[in-house]
């Protein structure tokens, strides 16, 4: 029998961020973004992975097993988010490892900015970016920021949780989808009853959970929410374009009232071994906030380029601080800028 704990444990070890377990290939890892097969293992059969399974659900019923379901569990200095699926009939999954230290600002290498962020009283804080860009490490960074500065009464609705946090100066009461609530917007709904001040939603992927975050910030609570969209700027218009026509001008008018800021993120490969955060922070200031009253949000990035002594950073400026910061290499900037013709001239590169 495979050793779950074993596999994880040098997968860990070899930095590896996710671990991929299928019937017919060995344990397979991905390092620095690139996938590898662990070296000393057999193919996994199907025994093999549902006695994996039954070891971590406790589900022997394999007939009626649930084909998709997302789990976490954890062990000595790590925690896993996990996902069963079935491919060609057969069981698989997908495991994310998740250090449980969680790290500071400064230890990301991400804006200090973000701290104003979180000292605010009430409003919305918006962190997007594409799946496994480090949304959750971030957010960790700003829950325990709080919580070792602050005693307030912290909910957070995960699916599922990550990271676990020990309260500091802070009351933290963490609810995960399937298990502590139905859903986000059942979460957020029953949170506003529970004498919050900050509430994290783990992902607003709904018009009902958006209604009810913007409510919740409009009524004295700071909200921690994350999205998924491919910058900073873009994000206020992903948020008024889920609801119908008739509604966009009032949700203009509360996300224009309760937006703090926007960071969107990209983890890119470093010089050597690695990856690390490239962030962009969109700051609301008053002309964002106007902008977004007057349905021109797509004129929020000229306002990050002409605001950037209020914390605004572009996603470009962020990869070429990197650079220079010697952090990471000209190819790096250049693969990942949205102008990479603009981001090469900066670098005196001739390789487009």
């Amino acid at each position: 029998m495979f050793d779950i704990y074993d596999i994880i444990l040098k997968a860990k070890s070899a930095r590896a961020t996710d671990i991929h377990l299928s019937v017919n290939n060995p344990p397979i890892i991905r390092v620095d973004g690139y996938l590898l097969r662990m070296q000393g293992y057999p193919a996994l059969t199907v025994n093999d992975l549902n006695s994996i399974i039954e070891h971590l659900l406790g589900d022997s019923d394999i007939e009626n097993r649930n084909k998709e379901t997302d789990f976490s569990f954890g062990f000595e200095d790590v925690r896993i988010r996990a996902n069963l699926y079935y491919e060609r009939g057969n069981p698989a999954l997908a495991l994310r490892i998740i250090t449980k230290k969680i790290r500071t600002f400064e230890e990301l290498g991400i804006p200090i900015v973000l701290k104003d962020f979180c000292d605010k009283d009430s409003g919305l804080v918006i962190v997007t970016g594409p799946t496994g860009s480090g949304k959750s490490t971030t957010l960790a960074a700003m829950i325990d920021y709080i919580n070792s500065k602050y005693a307030y009464h912290i909910i957070t609705i995960e699916d599922p949780i990550e990271y676990v946090f020990e309260n500091k100066n802070s009351l933290i009461h963490q609810r995960e989808l399937g298990r502590d609530t139905q859903s986000f917007s059942d979460g957020l709904k029953y949170a506003l009853r529970q004498d919050p001040d900050i509430i994290l939603v783990g992902e607003m992927r709904d018009l009902e959970t958006i209604a009810l975050a913007l409510t919740a910030a409009e009524t004295g609570h700071l909200v921690l929410a994350t999205l998924h969209t491919n910058s900073a700027a873009t994000a206020p218009e992903r948020i008024v374009d889920v609801f119908p026509a008739h509604q966009q001008k009032q949700i203009s008018l509360q996300l224009a009232n309760t937006l703090i800021g926007v960071v969107f993120q990209r983890l890119v490969p470093k010089k050597g071994t690695g990856l690390v955060p490239v962030v962009e922070v969109l700051v609301a200031n008053m002309a964002v906030k106007n902008l977004i009253r007057e349905g021109k949000i797509h004129q929020i990035e000229s306002i990050m380029q002409t605001a950037q002594k209020q914390g605004n950073v572009l996603f470009d400026d962020a990869l070429l601080k990197a650079y220079f910061s010697n952090i990471i290499s000209k190819e790096t900037v250049v693969d990942f800028a949205r102008e990479p013709e603009e981001v090469a001239k900066k670098i005196g590169w001739t390789g487009i």
